[in-house]
């Protein structure tokens, strides 16, 4: 006796839902130990950075690049958001 078309459609489907399941990443479900002490550390470094930056009125930690040392200081930052982009 032939075979029902419903009973085959039923059949190949649940075939291919099957390859989609076994095709899906499986990424790592927690973040790396290192990523949330050197998110830190850049926020930290940063704000520490500018924060002495205005305190030295303008002349440290490096006193040759002026106001540059802003763009420094919120390259940390940055770097730091960067790194909170990936914390699970």
């Amino acid at each position: 006796m032939p075979k029902s078309k419903l009973r085959k459609k039923v059949q190949e489907q649940r075939a291919h839902d099957q390859e989609l399941i076994d095709l899906t990443p499986q990424g790592p479900l927690e973040s790396p130990s290192w990523l949330v002490p050197t998110m830190i550390g850049s926020f930290l470094v940063g704000l520490f950075w500018i924060v002495t930056f205005y305190v030295s009125q303008t002349q440290y930690p490096i006193p040759n690049i002026g106001a540059w040392n802003m763009l420094v200081g919120f390259a940390f930052i940055a770097f730091g958001f960067s790194l909170a982009t990936k914390w699970r």
